[in-house]
């Protein structure tokens, strides 16, 4: 491709920051790879930009993300187009009216996930790019019923349209199989020949500090280990497998939940910036893990 494809929303928890040492981790030559849980892309695109990749499957349970996704494969253009006019509007306006513009996409956005239909993608992807980009440190966060509820950020001038980038995005996507769903429909792709990057919703460090409201159903410590057993699934298949975590020993030192967890398998202990806080002071390096069959 002729510019590199880079992701294309803010996401908590996404893996820029890390990208140095998950290299460390690939193996030698990628020839299939898969992500069960995509979020932003971040080692996605990494691999597409470095790898001749024969087969490439990404799923995620977030059907407003692989939504986006599969608008920017098949139908970037119009998507452009959509973006362009959100661009045009907001950035002319003022504070007020900032504020009245992105409260009534976000309240459209809400209304089309209640009834999600083919028709409606193409405007459900513009609106979740612009909202991505607009509100809050770009979290994505919805309430008990499924509905986003983040509010506005305090941007000048975000730039709500990357033509570039989704052009190139949407070239690298070309030959990319895209599912939404739980995770456990990737196994019937994944062989001895797969590398797999698995980065779920992180455990979280306290009681205040969760993420996983990422999708109305949570992430805990049971579905923790649920995963734990499909990895084991997958390296009975001899698939090349590297999980992130957050490590529970940044708050206490005794928490051996992921150590004894994956005790079988090799676990370095790596830092991390926190992009995202609500809390500015609380965005420091802190230790996360990277796990290996």
């Amino acid at each position: 491709m002729s510019k590199t494809a880079r992701p294309f929303v803010k996401w908590a928890g996404g893996k820029n920051q890390l990208l140095n040492e998950i290299r460390k981790k690939y193996p030698d030559n990628i020839n299939k790879y898969c992500e069960p849980f995509v979020g932003r892309g971040a080692v996605l695109f990494d691999i597409l930009n470095t790898f001749h990749c024969d087969e490439i499957l990404i799923n995620d349970i977030n059907a407003d993300l692989i939504s986006t996704y599969r608008q920017i494969q098949n139908n970037v253009e119009n998507l452009i187009d959509c973006l362009k006019s959100y661009q045009d509007i907001f950035l002319t306006a003022d504070i007020q009216q900032r504020k009245l513009i992105f409260s009534q996409k976000r309240e459209r956005f809400n209304s089309l996930k209640s009834h999600l239909t083919a028709e409606n993608e193409l405007e459900r992807a513009s609106l979740f790019i612009f909202l991505n980009k607009t509100c809050f440190n770009g979290l994505y966060r919805v309430n008990r019923k499924g509905m986003f509820n983040v509010p506005m950020g305090a941007y000048k001038n975000p730039v709500i349209c990357d033509c570039d980038n989704l052009r190139s995005v949407n070239i690298a996507l070309q030959n990319v199989i895209i599912r939404c769903g739980d995770y456990h429909q990737c196994y019937d792709f994944i062989d001895s020949d797969t590398f797999v990057y698995i980065d779920p919703p992180y455990r979280p460090l306290t009681l205040t500090a969760s993420f996983t409201s990422y999708s109305e159903n949570g992430f805990n410590d049971e579905e923790q280990i649920l995963l734990e057993k499909f990895v084991q699934s997958l390296s009975e298949k001899e698939a090349s497998v590297l999980i992130s975590n957050s490590d529970p020993k940044n708050t206490d030192e005794n928490d051996n939940f992921f150590d004894e967890l994956y005790q079988s398998y090799h676990i370095d202990r790596v830092f991390a910036k926190r992009m995202i806080n609500s809390c500015g002071s609380n965005r420091g390096a802190v230790k996360e893990l990277l796990i290996s069959n």
